[in-house]
Protein backbone atom coordinates (compact mmCIF):
# COMPACT_ATOMS: atom_id res chain seq x y z
CA UNK A 1 0.00 0.00 0.00
CA UNK A 2 1.24 3.33 -0.73
CA UNK A 3 1.71 6.28 1.86
CA UNK A 4 0.22 9.67 1.71
CA UNK A 5 1.94 12.41 -0.26
CA UNK A 6 2.24 15.67 1.96
CA UNK A 7 1.97 18.68 -0.17
CA UNK A 8 2.04 21.59 -0.77
CA UNK A 9 5.24 21.87 -2.76
CA UNK A 10 6.60 18.18 -1.96
CA UNK A 11 7.37 19.52 1.67
CA UNK A 12 7.99 16.93 3.91
CA UNK A 13 7.03 17.99 8.03
CA UNK A 14 7.75 16.59 10.56
CA UNK A 15 5.11 15.34 13.56
CA UNK A 16 4.68 17.50 16.23
CA UNK A 17 3.07 17.03 19.82
CA UNK A 18 -0.67 16.66 19.13
CA UNK A 19 -3.43 18.72 20.17
CA UNK A 20 -5.98 17.72 22.83
CA UNK A 21 -9.67 19.45 21.38
CA UNK A 22 -13.22 19.19 22.94
CA UNK A 23 -11.74 16.58 25.01
CA UNK A 24 -12.45 16.70 28.94
CA UNK A 25 -8.94 15.54 30.79
CA UNK A 26 -9.33 12.92 33.51
CA UNK A 27 -9.99 14.74 37.20
CA UNK A 28 -12.56 16.65 35.21
CA UNK A 29 -16.30 16.70 36.64
CA UNK A 30 -19.49 17.25 34.73
CA UNK A 31 -23.04 17.84 36.42
CA UNK A 32 -21.85 16.62 39.26
CA UNK A 33 -20.38 13.03 37.43
CA UNK A 34 -16.49 12.43 37.76
CA UNK A 35 -15.44 11.75 34.31
CA UNK A 36 -12.89 9.33 33.22
CA UNK A 37 -10.96 9.50 30.11
CA UNK A 38 -12.35 10.71 27.30
CA UNK A 39 -16.68 11.68 27.29
CA UNK A 40 -18.98 10.83 25.04
CA UNK A 41 -20.90 13.70 23.29
CA UNK A 42 -24.26 14.65 22.79
CA UNK A 43 -25.98 12.82 19.41
CA UNK A 44 -27.34 16.32 19.05
CA UNK A 45 -23.82 17.85 19.01
CA UNK A 46 -22.12 14.79 16.86
CA UNK A 47 -25.08 15.49 14.03
CA UNK A 48 -24.31 19.28 14.24
CA UNK A 49 -20.67 18.41 13.24
CA UNK A 50 -21.23 16.22 10.72
CA UNK A 51 -23.75 18.23 8.80
CA UNK A 52 -20.92 21.11 8.67
CA UNK A 53 -18.69 18.34 7.42
CA UNK A 54 -21.34 16.90 4.58
CA UNK A 55 -22.69 20.78 3.84
CA UNK A 56 -19.33 22.49 4.18
CA UNK A 57 -20.69 25.65 5.35
CA UNK A 58 -17.97 28.53 4.51
CA UNK A 59 -15.41 26.06 4.44
CA UNK A 60 -12.11 27.47 4.22
CA UNK A 61 -10.11 24.74 2.71
CA UNK A 62 -10.38 22.48 0.18
CA UNK A 63 -8.13 18.80 0.07
CA UNK A 64 -7.28 17.14 -3.13
CA UNK A 65 -7.00 13.83 -3.14
CA UNK A 66 -6.44 11.27 -6.29
CA UNK A 67 -7.86 10.94 -9.12
CA UNK A 68 -8.98 14.63 -8.92
CA UNK A 69 -10.82 14.48 -5.65
CA UNK A 70 -11.99 17.47 -3.68
CA UNK A 71 -13.03 17.58 0.12
CA UNK A 72 -13.99 21.29 1.36
CA UNK A 73 -13.31 21.52 5.39
CA UNK A 74 -12.83 23.99 8.17
CA UNK A 75 -9.30 25.16 8.86
CA UNK A 76 -10.21 25.35 12.40
CA UNK A 77 -10.87 21.74 12.42
CA UNK A 78 -7.96 20.84 10.74
CA UNK A 79 -5.90 22.46 13.18
CA UNK A 80 -6.24 19.66 15.36
CA UNK A 81 -3.88 18.26 13.27
CA UNK A 82 0.04 19.81 13.96
CA UNK A 83 1.23 18.45 10.67
CA UNK A 84 -1.97 20.21 9.01
CA UNK A 85 -1.40 23.26 10.89
CA UNK A 86 1.83 23.56 8.91
CA UNK A 87 0.59 22.77 5.64
CA UNK A 88 -2.23 25.41 6.16
CA UNK A 89 0.60 27.81 6.61
CA UNK A 90 2.54 27.09 3.65
CA UNK A 91 -0.36 26.89 1.70
CA UNK A 92 -1.34 29.23 -1.01
CA UNK A 93 -5.41 30.59 -0.82
CA UNK A 94 -7.62 31.51 -3.67
CA UNK A 95 -10.69 33.84 -3.84
CA UNK A 96 -13.55 33.20 -5.86
CA UNK A 97 -14.97 36.69 -6.12
CA UNK A 98 -16.04 39.54 -4.42
CA UNK A 99 -17.85 38.26 -0.74
CA UNK A 100 -16.45 34.75 -1.07
CA UNK A 101 -14.50 32.87 1.47
CA UNK A 102 -10.76 32.52 0.77
CA UNK A 103 -9.94 29.22 0.89
CA UNK A 104 -6.69 27.62 1.61
CA UNK A 105 -5.67 24.89 -1.12
CA UNK A 106 -3.63 21.18 0.27
CA UNK A 107 -3.73 17.68 -0.89
CA UNK A 108 -3.17 14.51 0.12
CA UNK A 109 -2.29 11.87 -2.35
CA UNK A 110 -1.62 8.04 -2.10
CA UNK A 111 -4.69 6.57 -0.61
CA UNK A 112 -8.27 6.52 -1.82
CA UNK A 113 -10.40 9.54 -1.59
CA UNK A 114 -13.07 7.58 0.53
CA UNK A 115 -10.43 6.77 2.96
CA UNK A 116 -9.43 10.54 3.29
CA UNK A 117 -12.96 11.80 3.62
CA UNK A 118 -13.53 9.15 6.23
CA UNK A 119 -10.47 10.34 8.14
CA UNK A 120 -11.79 14.43 7.84
CA UNK A 121 -15.26 13.21 8.76
CA UNK A 122 -13.20 11.44 11.82
CA UNK A 123 -11.79 15.27 13.13
CA UNK A 124 -15.10 16.70 12.99
CA UNK A 125 -17.31 14.30 14.80
CA UNK A 126 -14.79 11.35 16.20
CA UNK A 127 -17.11 9.06 14.69
CA UNK A 128 -17.00 6.57 11.65
CA UNK A 129 -19.12 3.94 10.35
CA UNK A 130 -17.99 0.19 10.81
CA UNK A 131 -17.63 -0.51 7.22
CA UNK A 132 -15.85 2.48 6.37
CA UNK A 133 -13.28 1.31 9.32
CA UNK A 134 -12.80 -2.26 7.99
CA UNK A 135 -12.57 -1.31 4.12
CA UNK A 136 -9.94 1.82 5.17
CA UNK A 137 -8.33 0.96 8.41
CA UNK A 138 -4.59 0.61 6.82
CA UNK A 139 -4.97 4.13 5.40
CA UNK A 140 -6.74 5.38 8.43
CA UNK A 141 -3.58 4.08 10.61
CA UNK A 142 -1.37 5.61 8.07
CA UNK A 143 -3.32 9.01 7.82
CA UNK A 144 -3.66 9.25 11.41
CA UNK A 145 0.11 8.77 12.56
CA UNK A 146 1.44 11.01 9.65
CA UNK A 147 -1.22 13.68 10.62
CA UNK A 148 -0.85 12.73 14.45
CA UNK A 149 -3.94 12.12 15.30
CA UNK A 150 -3.58 9.83 18.28
CA UNK A 151 -6.89 8.89 19.17
CA UNK A 152 -7.97 7.93 15.75
CA UNK A 153 -4.35 5.67 15.85
CA UNK A 154 -5.61 3.74 19.07
CA UNK A 155 -8.64 3.11 17.34
CA UNK A 156 -7.16 1.77 14.26
CA UNK A 157 -4.98 -0.44 16.50
CA UNK A 158 -7.94 -1.38 18.79
CA UNK A 159 -9.78 -2.09 15.66
CA UNK A 160 -6.90 -4.65 14.33
CA UNK A 161 -6.35 -6.23 17.52
CA UNK A 162 -10.05 -7.42 18.12
CA UNK A 163 -10.91 -8.83 14.74
CA UNK A 164 -9.58 -7.34 11.65
CA UNK A 165 -5.77 -9.14 11.81
CA UNK A 166 -5.90 -11.91 9.96
CA UNK A 167 -3.35 -15.19 8.93
CA UNK A 168 -3.76 -13.52 5.95
CA UNK A 169 -2.86 -10.08 6.52
CA UNK A 170 -0.48 -10.15 9.04
CA UNK A 171 2.64 -9.49 7.29
CA UNK A 172 0.64 -5.94 5.42
CA UNK A 173 -0.24 -4.69 8.85
CA UNK A 174 3.44 -6.01 10.55
CA UNK A 175 5.11 -3.73 8.17
CA UNK A 176 2.80 -1.30 8.92
CA UNK A 177 2.77 -1.34 12.35
CA UNK A 178 6.55 -0.65 12.42
CA UNK A 179 6.94 1.68 9.65
CA UNK A 180 3.67 3.40 11.80
CA UNK A 181 5.76 3.13 15.02
CA UNK A 182 2.61 0.85 16.64
CA UNK A 183 4.79 -1.28 19.28
CA UNK A 184 2.11 -2.87 20.39
CA UNK A 185 0.40 -3.39 17.03
CA UNK A 186 3.84 -5.29 16.12
CA UNK A 187 3.98 -6.96 18.79
CA UNK A 188 0.76 -9.11 18.50
CA UNK A 189 1.65 -9.32 14.46
CA UNK A 190 5.01 -11.18 15.34
CA UNK A 191 3.34 -13.24 17.69
CA UNK A 192 0.78 -14.31 15.09
CA UNK A 193 3.35 -15.00 12.77
CA UNK A 194 5.38 -17.23 14.86
CA UNK A 195 2.24 -18.73 15.83
CA UNK A 196 1.28 -20.13 12.43
CA UNK A 197 4.77 -19.90 10.93
CA UNK A 198 3.54 -22.05 7.71
CA UNK A 199 0.67 -20.09 7.14
CA UNK A 200 1.34 -17.21 6.88
CA UNK A 201 4.35 -17.80 4.55
CA UNK A 202 2.30 -19.28 2.09
CA UNK A 203 0.37 -15.87 1.46
CA UNK A 204 0.51 -13.54 -0.71
CA UNK A 205 1.89 -10.52 1.62
CA UNK A 206 5.11 -12.76 2.82
CA UNK A 207 5.97 -13.27 -1.15
CA UNK A 208 5.83 -9.24 -1.55
CA UNK A 209 8.09 -8.74 1.40
CA UNK A 210 10.53 -11.24 0.64
CA UNK A 211 10.82 -9.46 -2.74
CA UNK A 212 10.83 -5.67 -1.22
CA UNK A 213 12.63 -6.71 2.65
CA UNK A 214 14.73 -9.32 2.38
CA UNK A 215 16.19 -8.27 5.23
CA UNK A 216 12.89 -8.19 7.41
CA UNK A 217 12.29 -11.92 6.14
CA UNK A 218 15.88 -12.85 7.35
CA UNK A 219 14.57 -11.09 10.96
CA UNK A 220 11.72 -13.10 11.23
CA UNK A 221 13.11 -16.68 10.09
CA UNK A 222 15.83 -15.71 12.88
CA UNK A 223 12.87 -14.87 15.21
CA UNK A 224 11.23 -18.44 13.96
CA UNK A 225 14.19 -20.32 14.42
CA UNK A 226 15.27 -18.37 17.76
CA UNK A 227 11.27 -18.97 19.18
CA UNK A 228 11.44 -23.16 17.85
CA UNK A 229 14.99 -23.17 19.89
CA UNK A 230 13.54 -21.50 22.86
CA UNK A 231 10.57 -23.80 22.70
CA UNK A 232 12.31 -26.72 22.17
CA UNK A 233 14.35 -25.84 25.86
CA UNK A 234 11.15 -24.88 27.70
CA UNK A 235 10.21 -28.57 27.21
CA UNK A 236 13.40 -30.26 27.71
CA UNK A 237 13.11 -28.13 31.13
CA UNK A 238 9.67 -29.24 31.74
CA UNK A 239 10.50 -32.64 31.42
CA UNK A 240 13.38 -32.30 33.63
CA UNK A 241 11.56 -30.58 36.41
CA UNK A 242 8.67 -33.05 35.70
CA UNK A 243 11.68 -36.02 36.07
CA UNK A 244 12.84 -34.14 39.56
CA UNK A 245 9.55 -34.10 40.81
CA UNK A 246 8.95 -37.70 40.18
CA UNK A 247 11.82 -38.39 42.28
CA UNK A 248 10.76 -36.40 45.00
CA UNK A 249 7.65 -38.32 45.07
CA UNK A 250 9.90 -41.66 45.23
CA UNK A 251 11.65 -40.74 48.20
CA UNK A 252 8.00 -39.16 49.79
CA UNK A 253 6.59 -42.93 48.75
CA UNK A 254 10.14 -44.80 50.16
CA UNK A 255 9.47 -42.93 53.48
CA UNK A 256 5.77 -43.62 54.03
CA UNK A 257 6.35 -47.42 52.79
CA UNK A 258 9.41 -47.88 55.65
CA UNK A 259 7.40 -45.89 58.02
CA UNK A 260 3.69 -46.42 58.02
CA UNK A 261 3.72 -49.49 55.65
CA UNK A 262 1.64 -49.33 52.48
CA UNK A 263 -1.42 -50.88 51.29
CA UNK A 264 -0.41 -51.11 47.96
CA UNK A 265 3.07 -53.42 48.33
CA UNK A 266 2.09 -54.37 51.54
CA UNK A 267 2.88 -53.68 55.73
CA UNK A 268 6.38 -53.03 56.96
CA UNK A 269 5.66 -54.35 60.41
CA UNK A 270 2.24 -54.42 61.66
CA UNK A 271 -0.97 -55.70 60.07
CA UNK A 272 -3.20 -52.96 58.30
CA UNK A 273 -6.74 -52.97 58.95
CA UNK A 274 -9.23 -53.69 56.36
CA UNK A 275 -11.03 -50.94 55.85
CA UNK A 276 -8.09 -48.91 56.01
CA UNK A 277 -8.01 -46.00 52.68
CA UNK A 278 -6.31 -46.86 49.59
CA UNK A 279 -2.73 -45.70 49.26
CA UNK A 280 -2.87 -41.71 48.53
CA UNK A 281 0.92 -41.89 47.50
CA UNK A 282 1.36 -42.52 43.42
CA UNK A 283 4.50 -43.17 43.67
CA UNK A 284 3.90 -46.62 45.17
CA UNK A 285 2.85 -47.99 42.55
CA UNK A 286 6.15 -47.58 40.69
CA UNK A 287 7.62 -48.52 43.74
CA UNK A 288 5.71 -51.55 44.05
CA UNK A 289 7.89 -54.01 41.37
CA UNK A 290 11.51 -52.24 42.31
CA UNK A 291 10.59 -53.04 45.84
CA UNK A 292 9.75 -56.60 45.52
CA UNK A 293 12.50 -57.14 42.99
CA UNK A 294 14.91 -55.82 45.40
CA UNK A 295 13.77 -57.63 48.66
CA UNK A 296 14.11 -61.03 46.80
CA UNK A 297 17.17 -60.42 44.07
CA UNK A 298 20.46 -62.76 44.67
CA UNK A 299 22.37 -60.25 43.01
CA UNK A 300 21.75 -57.05 45.54
CA UNK A 301 25.43 -55.78 44.83
CA UNK A 302 26.22 -52.01 43.39
CA UNK A 303 26.73 -52.77 39.60
CA UNK A 304 25.51 -55.86 39.71
CA UNK A 305 21.44 -56.16 38.82
CA UNK A 306 20.65 -53.38 36.56
CA UNK A 307 17.06 -52.69 39.02
CA UNK A 308 19.30 -53.49 42.31
CA UNK A 309 21.98 -50.77 41.22
CA UNK A 310 18.42 -48.33 40.91
CA UNK A 311 17.24 -49.22 44.17
CA UNK A 312 20.34 -48.39 45.62
CA UNK A 313 20.52 -45.01 44.11
CA UNK A 314 17.06 -44.15 45.49
CA UNK A 315 18.82 -45.27 48.85
CA UNK A 316 21.58 -43.15 48.48
CA UNK A 317 19.29 -39.92 47.07
CA UNK A 318 16.77 -40.47 50.14
CA UNK A 319 19.61 -40.33 52.87
CA UNK A 320 20.85 -37.18 50.96
CA UNK A 321 17.68 -35.57 51.26
CA UNK A 322 17.04 -37.23 54.81
CA UNK A 323 17.69 -34.65 57.92
CA UNK A 324 17.26 -37.05 60.65
CA UNK A 325 19.34 -40.33 60.01
CA UNK A 326 19.15 -41.66 63.35
CA UNK A 327 15.54 -42.11 63.99
CA UNK A 328 14.58 -42.70 60.14
CA UNK A 329 12.90 -46.09 58.97
CA UNK A 330 14.49 -46.42 55.52
CA UNK A 331 17.36 -48.80 55.02
CA UNK A 332 20.92 -48.22 55.10
CA UNK A 333 19.74 -44.06 55.28
CA UNK A 334 22.99 -43.60 58.07
CA UNK A 335 25.62 -45.77 56.48
CA UNK A 336 24.90 -43.93 53.41
CA UNK A 337 25.42 -41.02 55.43
CA UNK A 338 29.03 -42.14 56.53
CA UNK A 339 29.78 -43.20 53.40
CA UNK A 340 29.56 -39.23 52.05
CA UNK A 341 32.40 -37.92 53.48
CA UNK A 342 34.40 -41.32 51.84
CA UNK A 343 33.27 -40.27 48.38
CA UNK A 344 35.62 -38.20 45.61
CA UNK A 345 34.55 -35.11 44.89
CA UNK A 346 33.77 -35.48 41.40
CA UNK A 347 30.65 -38.01 42.47
CA UNK A 348 30.02 -35.91 46.14
CA UNK A 349 29.56 -32.72 43.31
CA UNK A 350 26.87 -34.42 40.96
CA UNK A 351 25.08 -35.80 43.87
CA UNK A 352 25.07 -32.03 45.00
CA UNK A 353 23.78 -30.98 42.00
CA UNK A 354 21.07 -33.50 41.63
CA UNK A 355 19.44 -32.86 45.01
CA UNK A 356 19.66 -28.80 44.32
CA UNK A 357 17.56 -29.61 41.20
CA UNK A 358 15.07 -31.72 42.95
CA UNK A 359 14.26 -29.17 45.56
CA UNK A 360 14.52 -26.35 43.13
CA UNK A 361 11.56 -27.96 40.95
CA UNK A 362 9.57 -28.72 44.61
CA UNK A 363 9.82 -25.18 45.40
CA UNK A 364 8.91 -24.36 41.61
CA UNK A 365 6.13 -26.35 41.42
CA UNK A 366 4.50 -24.38 44.64
CA UNK A 367 4.01 -27.36 47.19
CA UNK A 368 5.57 -27.46 50.78
CA UNK A 369 8.02 -29.98 51.57
CA UNK A 370 6.65 -32.91 53.06
CA UNK A 371 7.56 -33.42 57.07
CA UNK A 372 7.86 -37.67 56.10
CA UNK A 373 10.70 -36.89 54.74
CA UNK A 374 12.75 -34.60 56.90
CA UNK A 375 14.00 -32.80 53.68
CA UNK A 376 17.65 -31.05 54.39
CA UNK A 377 17.87 -27.36 53.68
Amino acid sequence: MAHPVITPRGRHVSPLTPLNRGCPRKGFVMDGTPLRGYSCITTATKDMWERLFDTGYRADVSINTDNGGVIYAHASILLASPVMKSMLKHSRGRGRGRGQVRRLSISICGVPHQAVRVFIRFLYSSCYEQEEMKKFVLHLLVLSHVFVIPHLKRECEKQLEQGLLTEENVVDIFQLALLCDAPRLSLICHRLILKSFKFVASTEGWKVMKQSHPKLEKELLESVTEADTMKEERTRKLNERKMYLQLYEAMEALVHICRDGCRTIGPHDKVLKGGRAPCNFAACKGLELLVRHFASCKMRVPGGCIHCKRMWQLLELHSRLCAKPDVCRVPLCRNFKERIQQQNKKDEMKWKILVGKILMAKKIAGVPFSSSIGICT
